[in-house]
């Protein structure tokens, strides 16, 4: 379904679940159409890395969001009815899972984790001014194709997306002490606070686990492999991101576009953490991430790579659309 402009709409699809041998009789599976998906997957990946940059963002510019969320909240409905004992209610649940699509995305994204991780993390380092811009510009670019997105731009979204850009642009100044030799429990709340920002364009996991003072626990627990703190950290992501996906496609079919405004204001609220001057993104453990300063000597190249960040998004979002189109 397209909105007045001829867009696709945000929304995941109100269809009944059907097993995925009668959607590929309306999608077509081809080696070419997944391999999109995973170049995809790549991008949300690479994305994840990047404190104040959330691969939800990715997905809203590839024009994969919508089903992203369906998908999610499919799988998040057939582990609960399993938990509840229903198994042929979850047998349903999941069979109504696109899972070609699903192991595409997660395939890619895996990859740009386990291959850009130290790229990253050496352009970060080594770049911190001009990585953030293209990341600033990342974002500029994904506001615009989420604009599009509306099926009824009006006033009144752009004054709703102006007042949370400016209560987040606020919110995301501030940053929890270290939280000292947190329980079980607190690994998952942190997970399920985190994992949200999977889904959230506009908001980084890092970033939230850096303002709650969890950040380097969860470093830590991760590098180190310490299964108390891993264990429940995944529990609470997997139980956040199942409820969260179920309420965001609630929320998306009935409020769409106040929805839709509420992501660009929080995406506009994360320029605060890619201003890319003084120091880009801050060191390591966070420390200088949302300090805003002037433009130093080195001005003409961040702008440029800003704007030309900004560029790729808007076009490679209308490529993705024509691509998806092509594929229904």
């Amino acid at each position: 379904m397209e909105n007045r402009t001829g867009r696709a709409k945000l929304h995941p699809a109100r269809s009944p679940a059907v097993p995925w041998a009668v959607m590929r009789a309306n999608r077509k599976s081809t080696a070419r159409h997944l391999a999109g998906l995973a170049l995809r997957g790549f991008a949300i990946g690479t994305a994840d890395l990047v404190p104040g940059v959330s691969g939800g963002t990715v997905a809203l510019v590839t024009g994969i969001y919508g089903r992203l969320v369906r998908a999610i909240g499919r799988g998040a409905l057939g582990l609960g009815r399993l938990l509840r004992g229903d198994f042929r209610g979850s047998a349903r649940s999941l069979r109504g899972v696109e899972w070609p699509f699903v192991i595409s995305i997660v395939a890619g994204a895996g990859l740009a984790v386990a291959v850009l991780a130290g790229v990253v993390e050496n352009l970060l380092r080594e770049q911190p001014v001009r990585t953030a811009a293209v990341f600033f510009g990342l974002i500029g670019g994904a506001i615009v194709v989420a604009w599009w997105l509306l099926r009824e731009p009006a006033v009144a979204h752009a004054i709703a997306a102006g007042a949370v850009g400016a209560v987040s642009f606020v919110l995301f100044g501030f940053r929890g002490a270290a939280v000292h030799d947190p329980d079980w429990y607190v690994f998952v709340g942190a997970g399920a606070l985190a994992i949200c920002a999977f889904i959230l364009p506009g908001v980084s996991g890092s970033f939230l686990l850096l303002a709650i003072g969890m950040y380097q626990h969860v470093l830590g627990a991760i590098s180190d492999l310490v299964p108390g703190s891993l264990l429940p950290f995944a529990l609470g992501a997997a139980t956040g991101l199942g409820l969260f996906a179920r309420l965001l496609e609630w929320l998306l079919d009935r409020y769409h576009d106040l929805v839709v405004a509420a992501m660009i204001g929080l995406m506009i609220g994360s320029f605060r953490i890619l201003w890319p001057w003084p120091a880009g993104l801050g060191d390591e453990s966070g420390v200088g991430a949302t300090t805003l300063g002037r433009p130093g000597p080195d001005v003409l190249v961040p702008v440029a790579l800003a704007i030309a960040s900004a560029i790729l998004v808007v076009g490679f979002a209308s490529w993705a659309e024509r691509s998806e189109a092509g594929n229904r």
